[in-house]
């Protein structure tokens, strides 16, 4: 069967992947240049089950509305965007019940169990290197409610099978001594082993290099206009370089897929939510963490990818506003700084290279996978804060699905018919 996959990021290639890898013939459509040159291009760096809770926790919408407007929020809600969020913000604060939280969580949690053993099986069976670190990922904080809460979703999460060790401020600096210059700051942290790190945008141009090798072909500087319906199913795809028909489709375009979706008449509860990111040159830096750092407080994260420092964080409700804001971008590194001091003294502000990008999350924080009401029409988007983690796993599951093969988890609650 030929299956056509809009989109070039993380989503789109391992789905290219693995449907090629199940006997399928695929071409991939993006507007881009390249692979993985939007949102998946310079993300924080982590590969992290320990993070699948949703970002509608109970209490967090209050959280936004006490930091409307704040430029120097770590969760920021432009007041231009109230009335084009009220459909998607009325069922985000739906399912920011305790009973929801709980339940997508653990979704979520076995969901990126699955997709970090398919990340590993797929670096043993190709030799994919992409500044890889299997270390863990430790969280930090400094407070008690803060840790209690992420205390309970690990509970949860350990369930799907999340292993996590809670520790105290001293064993967190035993574990990781950068930390020892806010030892006095910390209540407790969290360990969790099994994370991984490494640069989700190499790991994506290697995976695309070798989809191509595999017969895979990609239609890039190719901006889909329009799905083309004719009843119950699509009959090709509109674009600047003609009209490209397949047997299936596949919409894996990251937040952009609600706009497209819409054209053929499908409401898809995804909103795009603006990050930031900044990588700066590691060398010389003498008290580099060894493990990736999350620090629950500041809203940021930090991985060393080889040479290179990725600090990340903020969340922005902007719309589809790329645009780069240095002062938000700044704002990371004033928090990651306040975690580590010893690296303001190292950095060249001038190496600092600044990123934004556009992550897709839906209403209850579960990412959207499988069939839609078009008959040869697949979705693959909405994955939030979790595209990386979630990638691999979903393209197995989509592959599987897409064969008439069982998935080897449950997808039911992954599908679009979960809103009713």
């Amino acid at each position: 069967m030929h299956i056509a996959v809009i989109g070039a990021g993380v989503l789109g290639v391992t789905s290219a992947w693995y449907l090629s890898r199940a006997g399928h013939t695929v071409t991939v459509i993006d507007r881009a240049d390249g692979v993985a040159d939007e949102t998946s291009f310079a993300n924080g760096g982590l590969l992290h089950a320990s993070h699948a809770e949703p970002w509608n926790a109970p209490g967090v919408v209050w959280q936004l509305l006490r930091w409307l407007g704040r430029e120097d929020s770590p969760l920021l809600l432009r007041p231009a965007q109230i009335p084009r969020l009220a459909r998607w913000g009325v069922n985000f604060l739906r399912f920011s019940s305790p009973r929801h939280f709980d339940r997508a969580t653990r979704t979520n949690a076995r969901l990126a169990v699955y997709s970090l053993a398919a990340i590993r099986e797929l670096r043993q069976q190709t030799g994919i290197r992409y500044a890889d670190r299997q270390a863990g990922i430790i969280k930090i904080f400094r407070d008690q409610q803060s840790l209690d809460k992420a205390l309970h979703a690990s509970r949860l999460m350990d369930e799907m099978g999340v292993r996590y060790s809670a520790l105290d401020g001293r064993r967190a600096v035993a574990l990781e001594p950068s930390l020892g210059d806010i030892a006095h700051e910390l209540t407790g942290a969290i360990f969790y082993p099994d994370d991984e790190s490494g640069d989700a945008h190499l790991f994506t141009r290697e995976l695309g290099r070798l989809c191509g090798e595999a017969g895979v072909e990609f239609r890039l500087r190719t901006t889909v206009r329009q799905l083309l319906r004719n009843g119950d199913s699509l009959t090709g795809l509109d674009t600047d370089n003609g009209v490209i028909r397949a047997d299936c489709y596949v919409l894996a375009a990251g937040s952009y897929s609600a706009p497209l979706g819409r054209q053929a008449g499908l409401y898809l509860p995804i909103y795009p939510v603006k990050g930031y990111s900044l990588t700066a040159p590691a060398q010389g830096w003498r008290n580099q963490p060894q493990i990736p750092l999350i620090d629950d407080a500041n809203k940021v994260v930090l991985a060393v990818l080889d040479d290179r420092i990725r600090m990340a964080g903020t969340a922005e409700f902007a719309g589809f506003d790329t645009s780069l804001r240095q002062h938000r971008a700044d704002g990371v590194l004033r928090q990651v700084v306040k975690t580590f001091p010893s690296l303001e003294e190292h950095l060249d502000r001038n190496a600092l290279t600044p990123w934004c990008g556009l992550r897709p999350i839906t209403t209850d924080g579960v990412p959207i996978l499988g069939p839609s009401p078009l008959r040869n029409l697949y979705l693959n988007c909405g994955p939030g804060h979790l595209g990386w983690t979630f990638a691999c796993g979903l393209g197995k599951v989509l592959a599987a699905t897409i064969s008439d093969e069982a998935p080897d988890i449950p997808a039911a609650e992954l599908r679009l018919d979960r809103f009713g």
